[in-house]
């Protein structure tokens, strides 16, 4: 099985991730942050990843430090549970429409950290979450999953839609990144005969 779970903790949160890439798409999420926890779920649902989140932070402050924590813990559970990588399908790209709003997901599942985010939100919050965080979940979980990923917003008018096609095309190029290919028969999917630089 490829799982792994991951906990967090600073003086600012205490997180614990759990993940099984080879699951249902279940999800239990609880960050005491609902826009956010909706992203999350949506995110196992879509990647057929399992997916269980537990995080207490300092949200009297506000909610940077919950949602990039956990982005965090999550790519670091993310890599443990993808091991040496072999025979994984690596490379995927999604389109993915929300009403209104198009954006493109592209990963590679190289180890090499990179992101590249281009998304407008119109408002700076959905709910009581500001939109800035967006981003800063995505570049703590590339960097911490060591993956490339390339996300942009094509267009889109309203915040929310926006920010769930973000996560919806994570969690589709995430379910066919992580696949295993049968033609690959267990192979490292890499001219180098290695993944991680």
């Amino acid at each position: 099985m490829r799982t792994a779970t991951i906990k967090r903790k600073t003086k600012e949160t205490d997180i614990e991730v759990s993940v099984n890439l080879d699951g249902t798409g279940v999800a239990n999420i609880a960050t005491g942050i609902g826009f956010f926890d909706h992203m999350l779920d949506l995110l196992a649902r879509h990647s057929r990843i399992d997916l269980t989140v537990k995080a207490v932070g300092d949200l009297h402050i506000d909610y940077h430090h919950t949602t990039e924590d956990t982005g965090i813990a999550l790519g670091q559970a993310v890599k443990q549970a993808l091991g040496n990588m072999a025979g994984i399908t690596r490379y995927a790209g999604v389109h993915m429409p929300m009403d209104e709003t198009l954006t493109r997901v592209v990963i590679d599942i190289s180890g090499r950290p990179f992101l590249v985010f281009k998304a407008d939100f119109p408002r700076d919050k959905i709910g009581e979450f500001d939109t800035e965080l967006v981003r800063e979940w995505f570049q703590a979980f590339a960097i911490n999953a060591g993956v490339t990923l390339h996300v942009e917003t094509l267009y889109g008018d309203n915040s929310h839609h926006i920010a769930e096609s973000c996560f919806k095309g994570l969690a589709r190029a995430l379910r066919t990144a992580v696949a295993i290919d049968p033609k690959a028969a267990g192979e490292i999917p890499s001219t180098k005969g290695s993944l991680g630089g």
